[in-house]
């Protein structure tokens, strides 16, 4: 029998679905991530303001305890191959609250409404590399309560920057579910 806590019986995510401190924890856990926050690619980035290099899921919790909601920069088909089920929960269990993509693959834009996050899509020919981001900025994300789908937002740069983008709720039905903070939300809601 092998002691409790080895590797060997760590076994998988896909074995360990249903609890949530492991998947959070494993979420943006790929080696081969290219997070331009960290100097190499892993499930790294650097704490800002303060720079220090840590797990991801180490710096949503230190985030999460000095009450900074977060946000995802990302490129182009962002949710491509991944978990279908896991795949925004782990986001907003480290408390991204929007991320702003080149493009989204189709289902995982659903997925993160579902779950409350904000899906934004940089403006054509734009992206983090041409509007000059690095991820180490603060952004405002000016959204009116009067949102319509697909509306053009503007996102406010500590750095004096600004740049549009363009709100992925594609439906109403998506607009309610943001409103009620995700899906079950909404559905708990309706019940009540």
């Amino acid at each position: 029998m092998t002691p409790a806590g080895s590797p060997r019986e760590f076994n998988s995510y896909g074995s360990r679905r249903g609890n949530d401190a492991v998947m959070s924890r494993g979420t943006f856990a790929n080696i081969r991530l290219d997070n331009r926050l960290a100097p190499r690619a892993g499930p790294r980035t650097a704490h800002q303001p303060s720079g220090d290099l840590m797990d991801i899921f180490d710096a949503a919790d230190r985030y999460a305890k000095e009450s900074v909601p977060l946000i995802a920069i990302v490129g182009k088909d962002y949710g491509s191959g991944s978990s279908r089920d896991w795949a925004a929960k782990g986001p907003f269990l480290l408390g991204i609250r929007a991320v702003i993509a080149e493009s989204f693959e189709r289902i995982h834009r659903s997925n993160l409404v579902g779950m409350g996050i904000m899906p934004l899509q940089f403006q054509p020919g734009e992206n983090a590399d041409s509007l000059g981001l690095n991820g180490t900025e603060v952004y405002t994300i000016d959204v009116p309560a009067d949102l319509v789908p697909h509306q053009a937002l503007t996102v406010r740069v500590d750095n004096g920057k600004s740049f549009r983008v363009i709100v992925r709720f594609d439906t109403e039905v998506d607009l309610t579910y943001f409103r009620n903070g995700g899906i079950l939300n909404y559905m708990i809601r309706k019940m009540l």
